[in-house]
């Protein structure tokens, strides 16, 4: 071999070393940057939700009240530095005070009629979601004296019988499984919402009434429930939905998502509310 020939292929040898290590060089800064773009990805902080703070506002069918204040309760727990406020009632009236422009973040109806006023008017951000349902059911004074057994009952003469008003769901389901009985009813009084026609019970007021199986429920032995077979035509939805001008729509998002998760279908299914 030349003298040319042997410098020829040494400058070959260590172009092609040189080559070698710019190759490996290139390698290790790829691994690198890959290891480093896989640990930002699984850093926890890089995806996490901003954290939730301040006030959420809840207007909610009245019939709602024990189950709503026990994931209100869970809400501020799962997230320090919220506070969920409540504002319970008829859902018509709820309905009518949010549509007059009352602050809230959060409307949950018994009924999707109730829920309409809201919508027809602007004011729900997106589509009402319904999350659960709710049957009727008689209460009576504790013992039922006055044996009643069935919706017909209530109308014998003397009997003193409480109706929520007709413009409420909670009433305007028990109109509508006494039309399908065909029976007319007048009640001593009509009230605003269905705690207001229970607790005409609880207290003596009135012989019986024509409320929820969860506000049946919930009294525990101050009242005695009894089921009557024309209401399963007269099972409400309830919708909810995120209002429009939330002043807290982060956390009023999460306090729905609460709502139907399965932790929250736990609580209200416990208290004798229907799976949507």
């Amino acid at each position: 071999m030349t003298r040319s020939a042997r410098r020829t292929r040494r400058t070959l040898q260590v172009a092609g070393a040189g080559a070698a290590a710019l190759l490996a060089l290139s390698a290790c800064s790829s691994s690198d940057s890959d290891s480093d773009s896989d640990a930002a990805g699984s850093d926890p902080s890089a995806s996490a939700s901003p954290k939730l703070s301040g006030t959420v506002t809840v207007f909610a069918a009245a019939s709602l009240q024990g189950s709503f204040e026990t994931l209100g309760k869970q809400f501020e727990k799962e997230h320090p530095g919220t506070k969920v406020t409540f504002s319970f009632g008829g859902s018509d009236t709820l309905a009518a005070n949010i549509t007059g422009g009352a602050p809230a973040d959060v409307f949950a109806a018994a009924s999707p009629k109730t829920m309409a006023i809201v919508t027809d008017k602007g004011d729900a951000a997106g589509a009402p979601a319904t999350f659960v349902r709710n049957q009727l059911e008689i209460a009576t004074l504790p013992g039922n004296p006055d044996k009643v057994a069935s919706l017909k009952d209530l109308t014998a003469p003397g009997l003193k019988v409480v109706l929520c008003d007709k413009t409420v769901p909670c009433g305007a389901a028990a109109q509508k499984a006494l039309d399908a009985s065909k029976l007319k009813l007048t009640p001593v009084s009509y009230e605003q919402d269905v705690k207001a026609a229970l607790n005409k019970v609880v207290l003596k007021e009135a012989d019986a009434a024509v409320v929820y199986k969860t506000d049946v429920q919930a009294a525990g032995d101050k009242v005695e429930g009894v089921e009557f077979p024309e209401s399963a035509t007269a099972i409400n939805d309830y919708p909810i939905t995120l209002l429009k001008n939330a002043p807290n729509a982060a956390a009023a998002k999460a306090f729905i998502a609460l709502v139907q998760s399965a932790d929250g279908q736990k609580v209200l299914t416990s208290a004798g509310f229907l799976k949507p």
